[in-house]
């Protein structure tokens, strides 16, 4: 069964209910999430998607971010995992560097004037805004403790990001696309205009891919698969009333995330896949607030996003479109019972991920 895991954009609150709901893809499917045969990740979720795609079990990224610490576990460095920030990089520290007057792409600013049917809404803002003030280096920091140097051993793993000059989409990691670090790949796939610093790669500048697409689930129309798997933090099926102002912007994000989302499955389903949406329900709406940056309601995200994902997987529409799906190793669906000095170590993990999907080079056209 060819699969792909689709993860959405979503800030610090989307990268928690994205942790959840992996959590909860694996326990009830007993499938390993970083088995996917493609991995699409942009903004939060090219955060979780690395981290998971380079070994990075979901229950252990659950249990971090709970506070847990592991005797004898260690990153890519030798270094204690438990010193890993808790948050997934959400640290927020001043780039070092003189702040910007005007706005932060002069470039793709004016393109978006002549050209802009050629751009989204949030590309055409975000080139109005000023440069971010945020380092994006705590972010390449908990990525280099799983992979310090070169890109995952997932050979499918697909980073979006958008130049920040032109406002295209990048998939950083797919044959015919500009080179990178995965560190430096995430950054720049984080990398909020107007909040976070751009991030440099080769000559260019680049900035967070959802400012094409908070999805960007069309990346696998032209890959043949069975099943997509795209879990989307940013949009609902819950019908969402915003009677204060200040919701207002959130609502808007969240419908135009919904009506891409709906738009991109619907592509990828007349190739040929059958395509499954998850989504945050109101419940997980309430608990994630209207500030996707806040880093104060992490573990309680988690915990609900693992409940209702759960409920939604357990759908009997989804379970038939899943049954055939691949058990997973174990230890990567459930914590280990022995001590952690006996667990696999990441880089083991890694490495089975590399040995077991070769890199296709039939899936190297240029979305």
């Amino acid at each position: 069964m060819r699969v792909g895991l689709v993860l959405g954009a979503g800030g610090v609150v989307g990268g928690a209910w994205l942790t959840g709901g992996l959590h909860a893809l694996a326990t009830e499917t007993g499938w390993d999430p970083a088995e996917a045969d493609h991995v699409v990740g942009t903004s939060a979720g090219s955060m979780i998607g690395a981290l998971c795609a380079s070994g990075v079990p979901p229950w252990f990224m659950v249990a971090h971010s709970r506070g847990e610490s592991f005797d004898e576990v260690v990153d890519a460095h030798g270094n204690p995992a438990s010193d890993a920030d808790r948050a997934a990089g959400a640290v927020f520290r001043p780039h070092r560097a003189l702040p910007s007057i005007g706005p932060g792409s002069w470039r793709l600013a004016l393109r978006s004037l002549s050209q802009p049917n050629n751009h989204t809404p949030a590309a055409a803002v975000s080139g109005w805004l000023p440069k971010g003030m945020i380092s994006t280096e705590p972010l390449k920091q908990q990525i280099r403790r799983v992979v310090p140097e070169g890109w995952s051993p997932h050979p499918n793993l697909w980073i979006v990001a958008c130049d920040y000059s032109t406002g295209e989409r990048v998939a950083f990691g797919r044959t015919g696309y500009p080179p990178a670090d995965l560190a430096d790949a995430v950054a720049a796939s984080c990398a909020i205009p107007g909040f976070y610093h751009p991030v440099t790669i080769g000559e260019r500048r680049y900035v967070d891919g959802g400012i094409h697409s908070t999805s960007n689930l069309d990346l696998l129309s032209d890959v043949e698969l069975d099943v997509a798997i795209c879990l989307n933090p940013t949009s609902t099926l819950h019908p969402i009333r915003a009677l204060n102002p200040r919701e207002w912007p959130n609502l808007v994000m969240r419908r135009t995330s919904g009506r891409r989302l709906g738009s991109e499955a619907k592509r990828v389903q007349a190739a040929g896949t059958e395509v499954v949406l998850i989504q945050p329900t109101g419940e997980d709406l309430a608990v994630m607030g209207p500030n996707l940056m806040s880093t104060r309601r992490r573990n309680e995200v988690i915990a609900v996003a693992t409940r209702t994902v759960a409920e939604q997987l357990r759908a009997p529409e989804v379970q038939e479109l899943l049954a055939d799906l691949p058990k997973g190793a174990p230890e990567k669906i459930h914590r280990p019972d022995e001590r952690p000095s006996r667990w696999p170590k990441l880089r083991d993990l890694s490495e089975r991920i590399r040995r077991r999907r070769p890199r296709e080079e039939a899936d190297s056209t240029a979305a």
